[in-house]
């Protein structure tokens, strides 16, 4: 990791699970273990330290051995209520944003982001299925963190808006479109049991 800024995981736990039948989705086990855990271990040699979002159980997520935080805004406010209270917490000059429901992490995922970032010059780096955004696997540099309160003290929540005002680079994955594979029921937990470490 050497030459680059430090990065931390920041594992997206905080919503309703309202496709899961209202279930905490981190928490849901695929071949025994939670699916936060398996985002967890796969991200683990990529960076420099991991934290889970996370407004319901956190006793828990605690139980994983990460510091767990839950969302400054109230209400379930989506993934931007995460980004920003990880960023008043973060100790790395980066942090990577990822859901606690996509266990098929690549190896090389924050490789791909800084490079993508780096020969754009841009501020941010958003993975790229290769026909739309996938706007929750971004590494985005703490010293945004202004920025975004301002924007979330506008009334905006929307991801893509507050990107749009910002130098972005897509990082393109079209090559690995099982990263964005995202449990949402059981049936799609079911489908994956077996395939996953």
């Amino acid at each position: 990791m050497s030459g680059y800024p430090a990065v931390t995981a920041v594992i997206l736990a905080g919503g309703r699970g309202r496709r899961m039948g209202g279930e905490d989705k981190g928490l849901i086990e695929l071949n025994g273990k939670p699916l936060v855990q398996h985002v967890a271990t796969a991200i683990a040699p990529q960076v420099d330290a991991i934290l889970i979002n996370a407004n319901r159980n956190q006793d828990r997520y605690k139980l994983l051995g990460y510091p767990v935080f839950t969302d400054s805004l109230l209400n379930y406010q989506g993934p931007l209520a995460g980004f920003i209270a990880a960023m008043q917490l973060i100790e790395t000059e980066d942090m990577l944003t990822l859901p606690c429901d996509g266990p098929l992490v690549p190896p090389d995922l924050v490789e791909r982001l800084r490079k993508a970032r780096q020969a754009a010059d841009a501020e941010i780096a958003v993975a790229h299925d290769g026909k739309r955004l996938q706007p929750v696997y971004a590494l985005i540099p703490k010293r945004l963190a202004d920025s975004l309160q301002r924007y979330l003290d506008g009334g905006d929540r929307k991801i893509d808006l507050w990107y749009e005002q910002h130098r972005v680079a897509h990082a393109d994955l079209s090559d690995i479109p099982r990263t964005f594979i995202n449990i949402n029921t059981l049936q799609e937990r079911d489908n994956l049991q077996g395939s996953v470490a």
